[in-house]
């Protein structure tokens, strides 16, 4: 009896987009990664200062500035 053998799979490459959108990353409008900044480290502080998340503060951060901005334009 043979053993079973897996067929090697196709990895396709991503789209060109996405691989130039990764190189030239989108500019922020001005005073915008300053407000994030603030927000983050206001919500580090309310946080306890917790070591180990300042990615998650900083995307929290983001989502709340957007936020912000969204209810300023309606």
């Amino acid at each position: 009896m043979k053993p079973k053998v897996k067929k090697a799979s196709v990895v396709k490459a991503p789209p060109r987009a996405a691989v130039r959108s990764a190189a030239n990353p989108i500019e922020l409008p001005d005073g915008m990664w300053e407000r994030i900044s603030q927000k983050a480290f206001e919500l580090w502080k309310e946080r306890g200062s917790r070591e180990g998340y300042a990615l998650q503060d900083w995307l929290d951060a983001e989502e709340a500035v957007m936020e912000e901005i969204h209810e300023a334009r309606e």
